[in-house]
């Protein structure tokens, strides 16, 4: 049996986004150690606050102060904290109605374990010593004996510096295991050759091989080398450097026919000046030592394809 493979990948992002009035003045009150609501036009207080009335979709901006006491209205144990998650420690996922509020915020209680809280139990808010205007200002929510508490910090000093904008990190961590064709595929790549596989209902060679047609929709199992050179089908510049590569921009980034396959992969061109790449421009792969994959393609020195031969392949 063929050795099955495997990579960790991580995909990561910073996701910045900048605030309307209603969720800038709960973020900046994080920050202050107040906790707000807004409230509806038939007195709810929705905690955390909203825009829009998720029952009438009226439009909502009347904000009101809550307490940070509050009682556990569900709850689940999380026994294996993850990277990122509030605590490192094992604890529990938790909706609290705050005191003052008709809905429920969702963040982590810490607790001793699962036995030591229950749904009807009252928490309180535990502050980060540090607190920049998000969620996280919020560090926990500990156990609570008593009855509401007054609100903890002043919301006259809201409006001095309002927070407008927060950057959230958005991060998937996976392992990636490819299938047979992808397989046959990298091992291809290994030997600086590139292996499509062919249709046999419309007979395309799609490079790379996902195991079945996309226009059919059946299997394929015939493996055909294609390239090594190719035709430069589209492109674009790129002008924004990115934190993992050690390219400097501008630097150009295409789809490339290679010789003999009906689907485009992606690389990036070099060679050349990225004012002179151009769609038709044949292309061929520059291989650095111990590579798995082309570090670049760069011009052949042949005449460029006529539109006609890859205009399909767009």
């Amino acid at each position: 049996m063929p050795e099955v493979l495997k990579a960790p990948l991580v995909v990561e992002f910073p996701f910045t986004r900048s605030l309307g009035p209603v969720q800038s003045a709960f973020l900046t009150g994080l920050r202050e150690r107040v906790v707000l609501g807004v409230r509806t036009a038939d007195g709810r207080t929705l905690v955390p606050p909203v825009e829009y009335d998720p029952v009438t979709a009226e439009e909502i901006h009347d904000l009101v102060q809550v307490a940070p006491t509050g009682t556990i209205t569900t709850w689940a144990w999380n026994h294996a904290p993850r990277r990122g998650q509030p605590l490192d420690t094992p604890f529990a996922w938790v909706l609290v109605r705050l005191d003052g509020a008709d809905t429920a915020l969702l963040h982590a209680l810490d607790a001793p374990g699962p036995d030591a809280v229950r749904t009807g139990m009252r928490v309180r808010i535990r502050w980060a010593r540090d607190r920049v205007g998000a969620i996280t200002d919020i560090a926990c929510f500990e156990p609570y004996d008593g009855e509401p508490a007054p609100p903890d910090g002043d919301s006259a000093a809201l409006a001095d510096d309002p927070v407008t904008g927060i950057v959230a990190p958005a991060r998937l961590d996976y392992t990636y295991s490819p299938g047979r064709a992808q397989s046959a595929y990298i091992a291809g790549l290994s030997t600086r050759r590139t292996v499509g596989e062919r249709c046999p209902s419309c007979r395309k060679v799609y490079v790379p091989p996902r195991g079945a047609c996309p226009t059919c929709g059946v299997p394929t199992a015939e493996q055909v080398e294609v390239g090594p050179r190719g035709t430069v089908t589209t492109f674009c510049i790129v002008n924004i450097k990115a934190k993992n590569l050690d390219i400097e921009v501008p630097y150009v980034y295409a789809h490339i026919a290679l010789d003999g396959a009906d689907l485009a992969l992606h690389g990036r061109i070099g060679g050349i000046p990225y004012d002179q790449v151009r769609m038709g421009l044949r292309v061929e792969p520059v291989w650095t030592e111990g590579a798995r994959y082309p570090d670049h393609y760069r011009p052949t020195g042949e005449p460029d394809a006529d539109y006609d031969v890859y205009k399909e392949l767009l």
